[in-house]
């Protein structure tokens, strides 16, 4: 167990999320904010730019190096990147600190099968270091892998599994909405998803960390990418997407077991969907149907589930991590 009263932490990213994560942590008597790192927003006081009613005394540094000697954090918070190889230095670096680090990195998510030499990487030099190194958010992270195999812990035998995400994305910030290519035409958007600009990431993580907490040895792993087209003008405090244009992105993953598609995750996010939910369909014994009515807010959702696997990771053994390795994350009582 952990005895030090207060939790030593550093933010590393000072994005949406970031602050986010920053807001959630400043509520928790137990957490100490130490440090923060970003190349934008430099010479910044971190609670002003979360928003706070109070200065927390922490300016955000270009310089890593120097904020991770300092500081001596427990832990870093790590929110800058979706791809693991463009924050593996990033990470290397907090682990050679000897910090723990949760990060909403989406390919760390569970990356063992499409990038396992950086996970290999990460694991052992994690271990070296005697840390814990988890990649979690709302999605990879819970709502399309590790909620559904824990929904499975109840069943007889599991044969099929479906996810549904739906997401109405005019509440979502704008670095989101441009994300899914909302407001775009549909040659736009095409441009932009052969570049990789306009996706999701996280399906084949997602679609791995499933099969292999099932025990299922998959074939293959596909995607299909397209827009939803918007049949009338529909808009978002950001943007206006007009009538034939791109409203946003409906992304499936399908992972395939002996010529039978057994996981689907289909995941549409766009400005103007009727509703939002996330849905798990288990095809087993029982058969199982259990749905989030109005959908999990995702940044919220991502910050909350940052915040409160910081036990479970301070306590887990050294190593990289994945949201089926840990005991279950549960919220915890914040006293301000």
């Amino acid at each position: 167990m952990y005895e030090r009263d207060r939790i030593k932490a550093v933010q590393y990213g000072s994005g949406p999320i970031g602050l986010t994560v920053v807001r959630f942590a400043s509520e928790c008597p137990e957490i100490e904010l130490v440090g923060a790192i970003d190349i934008t927003n430099v010479g910044c006081e971190l609670g002003e730019m979360a928003g706070l009613q109070k200065r927390l005394g922490v300016f955000i540094s270009n310089d890593p190096d120097a904020v991770l000697s300092k500081s001596k954090p427990d832990i870093v918070f790590h929110n800058t990147s979706s791809s693991l190889k463009d924050v593996y230095p990033q990470i290397e670096k907090c682990i050679k600190a000897g910090a723990n680090v949760i990060s909403s990195t989406e390919e760390l998510s569970y990356p063992f099968k499409k990038q396992f030499d950086l996970a290999n990487a990460i694991d052992n030099l994690a271990r070296q270091f005697q840390v814990t190194v988890l990649g979690t958010g709302v999605n990879p992270g819970y709502l399309m892998d590790s909620w559904p195999l824990f929904m499975t812990g109840i069943c007889r035998s599991v044969d099929r599994i479906r996810i549904n995400r739906i997401q109405d994305a005019s509440e979502r910030r704008i670095s989101f909405q441009k994300k899914i290519g909302a407001g775009c035409t549909l040659e736009e958007f095409q441009k932009l998803a052969r570049a990789g600009a306009v996706r999701h990431v996280g399906l084949e993580e997602s679609i791995g960390m499933i099969a292999d907490g099932l025990g299922w040895e998959l074939e293959r792993i596909t995607e299909d990418l397209g827009p939803i087209v918007a049949d009338a003008e529909v808009w978002s405090d950001f943007l206006t997407v007009k009538k034939g244009h791109a409203a946003g992105v409906k992304q499936v993953g399908h992972g395939f077991m002996k010529g039978e598609e057994v996981i689907t995750l289909d995941f549409q996010a766009y400005i103007g969907a009727k509703e939002s939910y996330d849905a798990v369909y288990i095809t087993g014994i029982p058969d199982l149907e259990v749905t989030i009515k109005g959908g999990a807010q995702g940044d919220i959702a991502t910050g909350a589930i940052i915040i409160n696997s910081i036990h479970r990771v301070i306590e887990a053994p050294p190593g990289l991590m994945t949201m089926k390795d840990l005991p279950i994350i549960t919220a915890r009582r914040h006293v301000v």
